[in-house]
Formats: structure tokens, sequence, C-alpha cells
């Protein structure tokens, strides 16, 4: 099919104005009070929406109508936006601009898909660049250049794309939903088996078992010093071991030998634990590492613990670790928590079995977690395609999904 679009500038299309800006509470009856964080997955939970206190004259200036389009401005959220389908009795925040379209030459949803298409997404963020927290204003807003096909074109493919996201759409909640399911499968089973050893179970700290356990060390300032770095050690951070699932198998950085020299080389099965920025993650290191003092290391005893055990057991109880760290101005714990804290170790036999069970549950989860990981990229990319299709003008029906 021919391309017959045009190009015309968004703000020839529609009026650009800012949210409003106010305290938001669920405390109050005012108007829902739209924010960012509501719109960030491209559906709006209206009952998690907070209200707030508006006049009568602000009200009528800022309230939202069915077919305004809102879009985040600012922050990582940038270029996301949403229709306003329904009569919803609702303003957007300050950090939203509302689009609301003046000209008879194009359609509410065409504009919406429009915006989740990788062509827009590419000029949000060259429009984003150097920008210090990444904004996207009005003004901007107005210059982009909008693709437009005749109204019956629009129309069709409008329709199109509703009827196959309709099927994406219930594709991509199956796939989270069994991916859900799977890793929630893994937990209920890691939660049994760690209550049913717990009755036979001698009560230690983490010290009582270990052959090494303290915090990380990473003596040098500034600790980001080009100088210490690319080396032959692998250099752990809080993020690589929140990423790592059971074990720790990839690094980002890597100390040289002047960067060993302040730290600390732990061996390959030491247990790392989170204590600051991300708390409570775990991971079994499998190779030597040097990490922060935001990290502790435990090498369990094999007389006492069985080092996979050890990683499961803080898995079971790092929503408590994690609450133990809420409160301060950052969320972190110490090793004067894991020094007190005293964790279920039954005899060794029980350990290994529990163990085994685990590994083999967690093989199982982790292959169906990758079919759903690959069923979810699949669809996201389906819908890119179909996108690209839309607004290259060579759409044809909802055939091309099964092309």
């Amino acid at each position: 099919m021919r391309n017959n679009f045009e190009r015309t500038k968004l703000g020839e299309l529609a009026d650009t104005s800012y949210g409003y800006t106010a305290k938001a509470s669920f405390d109050i009856s005012g108007p829902k009070f739209l924010r960012i964080t509501d719109i960030q997955d491209g559906t709006v939970k209206w009952d998690a929406v907070p209200s707030c206190e508006i006049s009568e004259k602000d009200s009528k200036k800022y309230k939202l109508q069915a077919n305004d389009i809102v879009f985040a401005r600012t922050g990582a959220t940038t270029g996301k936006s949403f229709l306003i389908e329904g009569q919803e009795n609702a303003v957007a925040a300050s950090y939203l601009i509302r689009l609301r379209i003046k000209s008879e030459i194009i359609l509410p949803r065409f504009l919406m898909y429009y915006f989740q298409s990788s062509e827009y997404w590419n000029k949000i963020s060259e429009g984003t660049t150097g920008s210090a927290q990444g904004g996207f204003n009005a003004s901007k807003l107005n210059n982009l250049e909008i693709p437009i096909a005749p109204l019956d074109e629009q129309n069709r493919i409008v329709a199109v794309l509703d009827e196959a996201f309709e099927g994406i759409a219930k594709a991509t909640a199956n796939a989270e939903r069994n991916l859900a399911n799977a890793r929630e499968l893994f937990n209920s089973t890691l939660r049994s088996l760690i209550q049913d050893a717990a009755v036979q179970s001698e009560m230690l700290t983490l010290a009582e078992i270990a052959d090494q356990f303290g915090r990380g060390k990473s003596k040098h300032r500034p600790r980001n010093d080009p100088a210490l770095y690319g080396g032959a050690y692998p250099f752990i951070q809080t993020g690589d071991v929140r990423n790592a699932g059971h074990f720790v198998n990839t690094y980002s950085q890597t100390y040289n030998k002047q960067g060993l020299k302040q730290s600390k080389l732990w061996p390959r099965g030491t247990i790392c634990i989170t204590i600051a920025a991300n708390i409570a993650e775990t991971g079994i290191l499998t190779f030597d590492a040097c990490f922060p003092d935001s990290v502790i290391g435990v090498v369990a005893n094999p007389t006492r613990a069985q080092t996979d055990y050890v990683e499961y057991l803080l898995q079971y109880f790092k929503t408590q670790l994690q609450a133990a760290g809420k409160g301060s101005a950052q969320d972190n714990i110490n090793l004067g928590t894991f020094e007190n804290v005293r964790f279920p170790f039954p005899k060794l036999e029980v350990q290994n079995k529990i163990v085994s069970q685990l590994n083999e549950l967690d093989a199982i989860c982790s292959v169906l977690e990758k079919r759903n990981e690959e069923k979810l990229a699949v669809l996201s990319e389906l819908k890119q395609s179909l996108l690209h299709k839309a607004f290259s003008g060579e759409l044809t029906s909802t055939k091309e999904i099964a092309a």
C-alpha cells in the first residue's frame, strides 16, 4: 500500500497545557489526581489514583475530558501517554501535559497509537538527549511532526490495531500470569520446606556457621578512582547481586592490582548479601571476587551448613530482613543485623535434601520463565512491527498477525 501520509506539527493538531499542582490524598472526595506513576504501564487503575481539592474555576481549566491525551514530560517515564476514553472526573498533575485535539483531520486513537510507535520513541529520545532530567516540554511536543493519513485510512488503521492489540493484550496477560505462577510455585515450595525444617533445627547466627563472615572492603577514596579498575579481579556491587538469582554469574567491573590491594578477594562459593541500596538481596559467587562494604560475605563451614541452603534460607527471610532496614533516610541493614539474628539450621543431610528439591524445582521454573519471557519479547516485537506498518502505510489487515 502506498504511503499517502502527510506530516503536521502536533501543535497544529492539539492544544497543550500543563497539569495542575495539588496535594494528592485518598481521604478527600475531589476529582482523581492523575500522576505520572499512574500512566506508566499504559493503563490506569482508577481505584488506585488519589484525589485532590480544586476550585470550581480551576476545575473548568484543568479537568480532563474524553479523548484528551496526557503525556509524561519528565523523569524516567518521559514520553509515556494515556488516552482518556471515558468521562472520568479527573485532573492531570503538573508533571503531565494535557493534549486536547482541536483538529478534525486526526483521530485521538490514531494519535494514541502513534505515541506507541518506535518512530515516536526515537523522537522522544532525541528530544531528551542532554537534558539533566530527561525532560520534554510542551514546546518540544508542539514541534513533533505527526504522520497524518486521510480519515478513512485512519479509521481503518485504528480498527485493525484495536483488534490486533486486543489479542496481543490477552496473550501478554496470559504469559505474565504464567511467569508469576512459576515463581510463586518455587516460593511456596521454599516456604514449606524451610518451615518444616525449622521444627527440627538448631537456631544459629550466620557467624556461627561460617568460616568467613564480614563486610567487603573498598578503602580507597574516592571509590570510583579510575586507577583502581581495569584489571583481572572481578568487582561485585549491590546491583550485580540484585540481578543474580541464586548465583552471581556475571560482573560489570574489575579491579587491578592496586584495587585489589585496598580490598579483599572472596573465594568462589561466597554468599553475598546486600546491606545498602538493594537490601537483603543474595547470590552465591561462581568466581573469586571483591566487593565493597555495602555487601556482606559468608563462606559457609561445610561441617555446619550447605552453601546453597544458606542462600535459599536468606531468600525465605528476605521480607523480614528488608522490613528490619526500613525507617532510615536510606533503607539499609548492617552487619549487626546478621550477628544477632538466628536462623534455622537442620542437620546437613536435611539441608542437602532441601537443596536437591529446590534446585530441581528451580531448574523447571527457570525453563518455564524463559519460555514466557521469550513469548513476551515476541509479543512486544509483534506490536512494534504492526505499529511500524501502520505508520508507514503497509498495514493491510489483522492477517498481518499470522504472517
